[in-house]
């Protein structure tokens, strides 16, 4: 292999092995090479070359929301804090209102439904993973995630959920569109049916 400097390749003129200080070697090697190269060639030649891509006037571009601010996003482990008291049952209603945009007095009963229907499902403790956070589209200062959600029955239950959650002073709190979202079906969970008379 020591003598071998270069190997020339081109369709159109056969190929041009180009040997320097060759010392008496078996001619093996070479010919192996050489025969190699040539299969390459050979079908490298009878191929037409591929069709030029079209050229396209079309562009697109995908801008991203801007931070507002230059703020950072949370750490996907803010997001996850909300849920985990949302979800939890030892805590009361009254203390979960902060947790929810525009949530006032009358909106603990339902929390605390949330959390029981939870509960008596056999699906806590939850565990949720936020993934995909970006800036809302349509809310400059809120953060939509991809949240992961296994619940603890067996086998486990595993879904995933878009949710957003809006800044409030130095923390985060659910958007009052997922939590409704999010209450009625735990309200759903709750709620019995009686078969008509």
């Amino acid at each position: 292999m020591e003598g071998l400097r270069r190997l020339g390749v081109d369709c159109a003129r056969g190929i041009r092995l180009i040997l320097t200080n060759v010392r008496k070697r078996p001619t093996v090697f070479p010919l192996v090479a050489f025969a190699f190269c040539g299969v390459v060639t050979l079908s490298a030649c009878d191929s037409p070359p591929p069709p030029a891509a079209p050229e396209s006037t079309e562009t697109t571009s995908l801008v991203a929301p801007t931070a507002p601010n230059g703020s950072p996003l949370p750490a996907p482990d803010a997001l996850i804090d909300v849920l985990n008291q949302l979800s939890d049952p030892t805590v009361p209603g009254a203390n979960k209102i902060d947790l929810v945009e525009l949530a006032t007095a009358d909106d603990a009963a339902a929390l605390d439904k949330f959390s029981k229907a939870l509960a008596d499902n056999g699906a806590l403790p939850l565990t949720f993973e936020a993934t995909d956070l970006k800036w809302s589209e349509a809310e400059a200062d809120n953060v939509v995630a991809t949240v992961n959600v296994t619940t603890a029955t067996k086998p486990p239950g595993k879904f995933s959920f878009p949710m957003e959650f809006t800044p409030v002073h130095d923390k985060w709190e659910l958007t009052r569109k997922t939590a409704d979202l999010l209450l009625d079906f735990g309200e759903a969970q709750t709620t019995t049916t009686t078969p008509p008379p």
